[in-house]
């Protein structure tokens, strides 16, 4: 089944423009999902909205958006005022500047996507702009109205396609601060520096997604299958017990244990097969 765009548009470098596609690059549809179902009957849940005093339904018309004030009440929002605010789409990225990509803090990041020209008669203008891209080794700084609200894209040239990164905004980032404020500048010895350093040496390595599983997700289809297979059901192995050590002997038996790891990874030199007493006399 071919891809569908999730949104539709024009990306627009000054006078420079051409049709576009938006493509989610993340999905959730391949996880094990559930629906909610009645024990007893083995019907499926319909969700309903109760008043929380009456315990009575409210039905969808009644049904209002409200903003909890500190005393308790709620001022009630309508959708017709949501609407009236709500910015109107041109269906344009519209590029605002160049910059590094690494001029961008990574915890800006937010939601991925492909994009793609609308159709053939795009694709020149389209590769044009990510050849440039790509020479330059700049990124794009687009905004546009997506999804009913303001959006900021990172667009860049990745692995030979086009990602657009859905951007947060400042107010959304949270400061770090508030987490870090109370850590204190802790002084290390050069053998504790040392041994973390080794630790790290021997752990060197790239990145490769396919070598991660989602153990979870993994669990999940074993379980299902084992219930549809009228199989005994998988068990859960005990975590190992964690002992408290002290944190340089944590650091001098890791060193060991990663020092044992990266010998077994070297493979072990040939020894030359023994004379015989002949092949002695021989050479003499």
């Amino acid at each position: 089944m071919a891809a569908r765009a999730s949104w539709k548009g024009h990306l627009k470098v000054g006078d420079l423009a051409c049709a576009v596609g938006l493509y989610t690059a993340i999905s959730s549809s391949d996880r094990v999902s559930f629906n909610i179902i009645n024990r007893r009957t083995g019907h499926r849940v319909e969700r309903q909205f109760v008043d929380s005093e009456t315990g009575k339904p409210v039905e969808r018309d009644d049904q209002v958006k409200g903003y909890l004030l500190e005393n308790g009440d709620y001022i009630v929002i309508e959708g017709d005022e949501i609407a009236e605010i709500m910015p109107e789409s041109d269906r344009v990225l519209n590029v605002k500047a160049f910059i590094t990509y690494d001029d961008i803090d990574k915890l800006y990041f937010d939601r991925p996507y492909y994009l793609a020209p609308a159709d053939e008669h795009n694709e020149e203008a389209l590769s044009l702009i990510a050849r440039a891209m790509h020479d330059g080794k700049v990124a794009a700084l687009a905004e546009a109205v997506l999804f009913r609200r303001n959006r900021t894209l990172l667009i860049r040239p990745h692995d030979g396609h086009i990602v657009a990164t859905m951007l947060n905004f400042d107010y959304e980032v949270r400061s770090a601060d508030a987490v870090f404020k109370d850590i204190p500048d802790i002084k290390f010895d050069k053998e504790m520096l040392a041994l973390a350093g080794h630790i790290i040496g021997t752990k060197h390595g790239s990145f490769d997604p396919s070598q991660y599983e989602d153990r979870y997700e993994a669990a999940l289809v074993e379980l299902v299958k084992a219930k549809i297979e009228g199989r005994s059901l998988p068990k859960k192995k005990p975590a190992p017990e964690r002992k408290v050590v002290d944190l340089m002997e944590a650091l001098r038996q890791s060193a060991k244990m990663s020092g044992q790891s990266a010998a077994k990874r070297t493979p072990a030199k040939k020894k030359a097969p023994a004379r015989s007493d002949s092949q002695s006399k021989k050479a003499g």
